[in-house]
């Protein structure tokens, strides 16, 4: 358990080293970009960067 919480936080560490904090994510791409940085965790210091270009999540539209 703690190596996994060591993990998370090594993967928001990378992430807000990146600056993908500053700003409110603006659709769901950038969301995953964040999410998948801190759970790739320490493998960004590997090299591994990774990002979501595309993202088609149908949100429900209210009635008219």
């Amino acid at each position: 358990m703690l190596l996994v919480i060591i993990w998370l936080i090594i993967g928001a560490v990378a992430a807000g080293q990146r600056h993908y904090f500053d700003n409110q994510p603006t659709n769901c791409a950038s969301t995953g970009t964040i999410a998948v940085t801190i759970l790739a965790g320490p493998l960004n210091y590997a090299g591994v960067n990774p990002k979501i270009h595309d993202c088609d999540v149908k949100i429900p539209q209210p009635s008219q």
